[in-house]
C-alpha cells in the first residue's frame, strides 16, 4: 500500500456520535477527504411535522474540491439515507458494494434526486488508490448482505471504520465476514479503529440468527391461521428466515408496503434472497387460499413495521386487516422513542383477536455486535488508538471501556462528539479545533428551511393552540372600523367559553384604543401590547399560554 509520508491525518464525525443514525465521519488524509456513510436520522419525538434528519455538510462544502469520494459501508438508511442530499452540494463519486449501490439508487429516486451521480462498484478485494491513501474492503456480518468495513491506508497505519457489525457464528455464506482478513489488516498495523457501538452495553453475544430461524418456523408450525409477519424492509436476513419458514409450512407469501417490494425486488434480481418463485402470490388471491396457507409479509412508511400493524388493527388499511385467528409476529426491534407506540400497537392487535407473537419469543435479534465481539474486533485489530463511534453517548463510553479491558490505554481512546476535528499522530491522539456539525431537517420538500424556532413554534401550538385577533383600523379617524374579532384553535372551545372569550375581546379594544389615542403610534407597538396583556389575562383564568397571533389591517 502506500508508502508515502503523510503529513496530516484528521478524523471528524458530521453525525452519527452522541446519537442513533445519521452517520457520517470524514477522514482527512494530507489534502485528501474521505467521506465514510452519509445517513439519515429519524426524527425525534419533539421535532413535529419533521420527516428525516441529515447531517450538516457545511464543512465538505466549503472543502468540496478536496473530497474524493463518499464510501457506503452497508445498504442502510441511516448510513445511505443522506447521499442525495450530498450530492445536491458536492459533486463526488459514491463507492459501494452492489447490493449497497442498487438501494441507494432507489433510495435517491425516492428522494426525487435529479441530479447526475457517479456510482462506482466496489468488491470485497477492491483496493481503490489516491494520492495520498488507498481504501480497502473487509466483508463484514450484519442484517443485510454486501456490508464492509472500509480501511483506509497511510504511512502511519491504517483506520478502520467497522460499520455496523457483529460476528455470528452460524451465519450462511452470504453474511460469512472475512475474520481472517481482519487478523492480517490488525497485523499490518492499525492507527485507529472506528467501531460500532449500538449494543456496546449488552453482555456476552448477540443471539444468533440460526436460534432466531428455529424459533421463527416454530411459530409458523404452530400457527393455525394467517400469518402476518412485520420486519424492517431492508432487514433482508430476517425476510430470508420469514421465507424458508413458510416453504417448510407450505405457505404462500404476499408482500404488502411499497418500500418492502422495492427493495425486495431489487434483493431477489441480484439473487440476494433464495425464493421458490411459486412461493409469491399478489396480495389480491390471498382469499383464494385457506387462511392457513396464507403469510403476509408487511412493512410501513420508511420501511417501518409498526405503523402499517396500527392501521391493521383499526381496520383502516388499504389491503389486509386483522381478523380473529390470526398470528402476528414482530419481527422487529422498536426505533428509540417508539416502544409506548409499539405497546399500544400490539394491544390494539390483541383487541382485533391476533395472537401477537414478539418480544421475549426469539423472532428477532439485534444485527449489532454485543460486548464479547465487540472485544473480539478489538482483538483482531490491535489497534493504537480507539474511536467508539455509531451510538448515543453512553454507549460510545461503556465501548470506550471494553477498549479499555482490551488493552487500550485509556490516553488513546477518544469519545468525540459531532463536530469535533480529530486529530492523529504516531503517538498521540487530541481534539484540536470544532466544526459546523448539527442537524438539518427535512420537511416535505423543504431541505433545512425549518430550524428551532419553527420547532418551537409548532410544540407551543401543540400545546396551547393559537388564538388570531383581527382587528381593521381607519388610521385617518384613528378609531376602529371593524372588530375585534379572535378566533381561537386548539385553545378553548368558543361555545363553551363565550365570557373569556367577551373578556378577551374587551381587553384588546380597550388596548386599541389606549394607543391610539397617543400622538404617535405604530403597529408594531400595538400587536405586541396585545400579545404581553393577552397572555398575562389569559394565563390567569387558564393556566395556558396560546400563541397570539394579532392582524391588524387598515382602511
Amino acid at each position: 500500500m502506500k508508502k508515502r509520508k503523510n503529513e496530516k491525518i484528521r478524523f471528524i464525525a458530521l453525525g452519527g456520535v452522541g446519537e442513533m443514525g445519521k452517520n457520517m465521519y470524514v477522514i482527512e488524509v494530507d489534502d485528501d477527504i474521505f467521506v465514510l456513510d452519509a445517513g439519515l436520522m429519524f426524527p425525534e419525538n419533539e421535532m413535529l411535522g419533521i420527516d428525516i434528519v441529515i447531517p450538516d455538510i457545511t464543512y465538505l462544502i466549503h472543502n468540496k474540491d478536496r473530497v474524493r469520494g463518499i464510501f457506503l459501508t452497508h445498504g442502510h438508511e441511516d448510513h445511505i439515507g443522506a447521499v442525495s442530499y450530498v450530492l445536491r452540494e458536492i459533486q463526488v463519486p459514491i463507492y459501494g458494494t452492489k447490493l449497497t449501490l442498487a438501494l441507494t439508487k432507489a433510495k435517491m429516486a425516492q428522494q426525487e434526486f435529479k441530479g447526475k451521480a457517479e456510482f462506482i462498484e466496489v468488491q470485497f478485494d477492491s483496493v481503490i488508490k489516491f494520492d495520498s491513501a488507498d481504501v480497502s474492503f473487509i466483508k463484514t456480518n450484519h442484517s443485510i448482505p454486501d456490508s464492509v468495513a472500509i480501511c483506509i491506508h497511510t504511512s502511519e497505519g491504517i483506520i478502520v471504520y467497522t460499520g455496523d457489525f457483529k460476528f455470528d457464528q452460524g451465519a450462511t455464506e452470504l453474511y460469512k465476514p472475512e475474520i481472517g482478513k481482519m487478523a492480517r489488516i490488525g497485523e499490518k498495523g492499525v492507527l485507529c479503529l472506528l467501531s460500532d457501538s449500538t449494543d456496546a452495553e449488552k453482555p456476552g453475544y448477540t443471539i444468533s440468527e440460526t436460534v432466531v430461524e428455529k424459533e421463527m418456523k416454530d411459530a409458523f408450525y404452530n400457527a393455525k391461521g394467517r400469518i402476518i409477519a412485520a420486519c424492517f424492509a431492508s432487514d433482508l436476513n430476517r425476510i430470508q428466515h420469514v421465507f424458508n419458514s413458510a416453504y417448510e409450512s407450505r405457505r404462500k407469501i404476499a408482500v404488502v408496503g411499497r418500500n418492502l417490494q422495492e427493495i425486495f425486488e431489487i434483493a431477489l434480481k441480484l439473487d440476494y434472497l433464495q425464493v421458490h418463485d411459486e412461493m409469491i402470490i399478489p396480495l389480491s388471491d390471498i382469499n383464494d387460499y385457506e387462511d392457513d396457507e396464507i403469510v403476509i409479509l408487511t412493512t410501513g412508511t420508511q420501511g417501518e413495521p409498526i405503523e402499517a400493524l396500527q392501521k391493521m388493527a383499526k381496520k383502516a388499511h388499504k389491503h389486509v386487516n386483522i381478523q380473529p385467528g390470526d398470528t402476528v409476529l414482530i419481527a422487529a426491534s422498536p426505533l428509540r422513542g417508539s416502544e409506548v407506540f409499539i405497546y399500544n400497537t400490539i394491544n390494539m392487535l390483541c383487541r382485533a383477536g391476533a395472537n401477537v407473537i414478539s418480544g421475549k419469543r426469539l423472532v428477532n435479534t439485534s444485527s449489532h455486535g454485543s460486548q464479547e465481539e465487540l472485544k473480539f474486533m478489538i482483538n483482531l485489530m490491535n489497534p493504537k488508538f480507539f474511536i467508539p463511534v455509531h451510538g448515543e453517548l453512553r454507549m460510545q463510553i461503556a465501548h470506550g471501556k471494553i477498549a479499555k479491558e482490551c488493552g487500550v490505554p485509556d490516553d488513546r481512546i477518544f469519545i468525540p462528539e459531532n463536530g469535533d476535528v480529530v486529530e492523529l499522530t504516531h503517538d498521540q491522539i487530541k481534539m484540536t479545533e470544532k466544526v459546523t456539525a448539527g442537524n438539518i431537517l427535512i420537511d416535505g420538500s423543504g431541505v433545512g428551511d425549518v430550524g428551532n424556532i419553527v420547532l418551537r413554534d409548532r410544540k407551543l401550538l401543540s400545546q396551547d393552540g393559537i388564538l388570531i385577533v383581527v382587528v381593521t383600523l381607519n388610521k385617518s379617524e384613528r378609531k376602529i372600523a371593524a372588530g375585534p374579532e379572535i378566533i381561537s384553535r386548539g385553545f378553548v372551545y368558543v361555545r363553551e367559553s363565550e365570557k373569556l372569550m367577551e373578556e378577551s375581546t374587551k381587553l384588546v379594544k380597550e388596548i386599541i384604543e389606549k394607543n391610539i389615542a397617543r400622538n404617535s403610534f405604530d403597529w408594531a407597538g400595538i400587536k405586541q401590547d396585545m400579545r404581553d396583556e393577552l397572555n398575562q389575562y389569559l394565563f390567569e383564568k387558564t393556566r395556558r399560554r396560546p400563541m397570539i397571533l394579532p392582524i391588524i389591517m387598515e382602511v
